[in-house]
């Protein structure tokens, strides 16, 4: 299981009633390195000019996985979309961008999640990541 999830909250969605401050709770205890990882990339994008703020740098394997979990699910890509104000991009299970809501319709974010740009973006040493 990827998430600690507690019995309160495990209740919650058993009566379809999920409180999503809770559940992004549950995700910053249970995959610490993946939510710091976009808070840090969303405040560096609230306080720059740029476009977008990306993460370039390989994590550890157990930081990956967190990652990879993280963002393999539309449930909690989608809630730290929303808890963080941001538009999330993923590449290659380390390289995760934040974009600011909207940009999906621009230039920077389809050059960024374009199929040129995850072929440009391969490295032998990720090869299995």
């Amino acid at each position: 299981m990827s998430l600690d999830v507690s019995p309160t909250l495990l209740a919650q969605a058993e009566r379809d009633e999920v409180d999503e401050t809770a559940f992004v709770d549950t995700v910053r205890t249970s995959l610490p390195y993946a939510y710091r990882l976009i808070s840090d990339l969303a405040a560096e994008l609230r306080g720059g000019v740029a476009e977008f703020a990306d993460n370039t740098t390989a994590p550890s394997e157990p930081e990956r996985g967190q990652l990879l979990r993280a963002l393999a699910s539309d449930a909690i890509r989608g809630s730290l979309e929303r808890h963080f104000g941001v538009r999330l991009a993923f590449q290659n299970c380390h390289r995760v961008a934040v974009f600011h809501p909207g940009a999906e319709q621009g230039e920077t974010y389809r050059r960024f999640t374009s199929v040129r740009a995850q072929l440009l973006n391969q490295s032998p040493e990720f090869r299995d990541c």
